[in-house]
């Protein structure tokens, strides 16, 4: 599989350059060419327009311009919009010849023409649209961590709570469209399946049915600064209250009702995305997406069988080394269950030990890392409203690094919460994964401001993928149960490639993935089915962790091979991280030129 592999992310460079002519793809800028001030402007004008268009990234990055809004994206207008928008920027890259431009001038031109493709190619499907919400990844649960007070939406100033009053009206008319939006869906077939229903449904009972001042988005109201005056503090409870009690509230309660009776009658059975119309197309569309890759959905699938199969011959050797008498699966019921590995009875006792992991590898991060992100970080756990259906994630710090970025860490029993995974965990949500990945993107000058907040799964997940491995380097995975944990993470993301594939692309059901990671990880019966559900509202999302991993450890165990005594790890991992997120095949070609100036 992997000669198949290395062939096919190959084969993806001819998708990343806008209609050049084939001269140009050849050619290498020197690097005393002068820089492209007008490309320079195309690149920072995309990226105006493109806050303006998506200002809750904008929020999520820490610009505060357009904290007020919220634009109405299930409307047709909106969607002409960002077609117009991603056309005038695919347009205006093809004046743009390779030979006038700087090395990372073309590198930027590239990402840049890939981000139009895949955004356009995501406008031809109705998917967004007529399945607005789902139980993990859709805005509704944005706006809900927004208005919790605790997360990008800033509460400081008056200013700030008069701007979420006007985003929260926008936000209003967007649940009044979710519905409409839904009931064309269950006409045209497109409606999730109704599993995913049944925990949408919890969500939005607690939203419509919680007291005024016990609601999640009365949270700031309970939390204003000191600084703010009596007549400032009744004046925006008044204003509070009525967005509530005459429009959020009512829109939840219509919602909730919705989802628990026609909505609920509607689900799927099936589990698959190929269950509405489009869906095949829809998916290989989204293997693309999320690998950046041009592989099918056999070769995934298949892919994955293989590395299942090599990540079990590792787990045998460790049930075996501490002395484990059964046979595998035991093992994995022995390892969810085991009351040793469940040591804590509050939520503190589990941050605490994340931040204990953090300062046990400080020394041996110097020995991998040259450069290291300036930006703050903090552990936090997930907020109850989404705690249920929630997996463990990394929130970026903003872009001026004023605020941390956050690794969050659902807790929904602290008596039941099992540890054998923690180091592997830390590593790949916070440090040195996600954190140290997006923050010193962000904190790179030297990118334009476009490409500091872009997100391709295939290298982001991959990346984090790829530093669990890094675990025993950094003086981790002394315990076997933790290196055992590194080892069922792994296998938590080949299983994916199975499962994620064998629903979308092969007609299994919701229960054979189930009972297929059952017998092949130790994760618990409750959390495995939070993730094939997972799984089902994001399909291809899940690949792109393996596809991206294996790349970046196979561009290292060839850098080592021809570099011999030259190779430093150090700036490996620089030369992986200095330029942000890019599709794979781009990084391919970055870390081989890099190869070959030191060769």
């Amino acid at each position: 599989m992997k000669n198949i592999f290395v062939s096919v992310i190959t084969a993806t460079l001819l998708f990343y350059s806008c209609k050049q002519e084939k001269k140009e793809t050849t050619n290498l800028v020197t690097k005393t060419q002068k820089v492209n001030t007008d490309f320079d402007n195309l690149l920072k004008e995309y990226n105006e327009r493109k806050l303006r268009l998506f200002p809750i990234s904008a929020t999520q990055a820490g610009d505060a311009r357009y904290n007020d809004k919220f634009p109405n994206s299930l409307l047709t207008e909106y969607t002409y919009k960002t077609e117009s928008f991603y056309d005038y920027f695919k347009s205006k890259l093809e004046s743009y010849k390779n030979s006038d431009l700087s090395e990372s001038q073309q590198m930027s031109k590239a990402v840049l023409a890939w981000d139009c493709d895949i955004a356009l190619a995501q406008n031809s499907f109705k998917n967004d649209l007529l399945m607005p919400i789902n139980q993990m990844w859709t805005i509704n649960l944005t706006i809900g961590q927004f208005a919790s007070g605790s997360s990008s939406q800033p509460f400081k100033t008056v200013v700030d709570y008069k701007n979420w009053l006007l985003r929260l009206d926008s936000y209003n008319n967007w649940l009044k469209s979710a519905k409409d939006r839904m009931q064309e869906g269950i006409k045209e077939g497109y409606v999730l399946p109704k599993s995913l229903i049944e925990k949408v449904i919890p969500q939005f009972k607690v939203l419509a049915n919680t007291t005024l001042k016990d609601h999640l988005f009365y949270t700031p109201i309970k939390n204003f600064p000191s600084k703010f005056s009596n007549e400032e503090k009744e004046e925006l409870s008044k204003k509070y209250t009525n967005v509530l009690n005459e429009k959020l509230i009512p829109s939840f309660k219509s919602l909730y009702n919705f989802l628990k009776t026609d909505y609920l009658k509607a689900g799927r059975k099936d589990s698959g995305i190929d269950g509405v119309p489009q869906g095949k197309e829809y998916y290989q569309h989204a293997i693309k997406k999320y690998t950046t890759t041009t592989m099918t959905a056999d070769e995934i699938h298949n892919l994955g069988l293989n590395e299942v199969g090599r990540i079990l011959s590792e787990m045998e050797k460790v049930k075996e080394q501490v002395g484990f008498k059964g046979s595998l699966k035991d093992f994995f019921n022995y390892v969810r269950e085991n009351k040793e590995l469940m040591p804590y009875t509050s939520p503190k006792q589990i941050i605490d030990n994340f931040n204990a992991i953090h300062e046990k590898m400080k020394p041996q991060l110097e020995k991998l890392f040259g450069n290291k992100p300036k930006t703050g970080f903090i552990v936090k756990q997930t907020e109850k409203f989404r705690e249920a259906s929630a997996s463990a994630e990394y929130n970026p710090g903003s872009l001026d690094g004023t605020r941390p970025g956050v690794f969050y860490t659902p807790i929904p029993n602290a008596t039941k919460y099992n540890v054998f995974s923690d180091e592997a965990l830390f590593l790949h949500e916070a440090i040195p994964g996600h954190h140290y990945q997006i923050s010193l993107t962000q904190e790179n000058k030297n990118l334009p401001d476009f490409r500091k907040t872009l997100w391709y799964s295939a290298y982001g997940e991959g990346w984090a993928l790829y530093t669990e491995n890094l675990g025993k380097e950094l003086g981790l995975y002394t315990d076997p149960y933790q290196y055992f944990g590194m080892l069922g993470m792994e296998m938590h993301r080949a299983i994916r490639l199975v499962v994620d594939t064998g629903m979308h692309a092969k007609g299994w059901s919701r229960e054979k993935a189930i009972e297929y990671s059952l017998n092949n990880e130790a994760e618990s019966e409750a959390s495995i089915i939070s993730e094939i559900e997972r799984y089902m509202a994001n399909p291809g999302q899940a690949l792109s962790y393996k596809i991206g991993q294996l790349k970046i450890r196979e561009l290292r165990a060839k850098a080592k091979k021809v570099l011999g005594d030259k190779f430093d790890i150090r700036e490996f991992h620089n030369q992986i991280l200095e330029t942000g997120c890019i599709p794979l095949a781009l990084l391919e070609n970055k870390i081989n030129k890099w190869i070959t100036s030191l060769k």
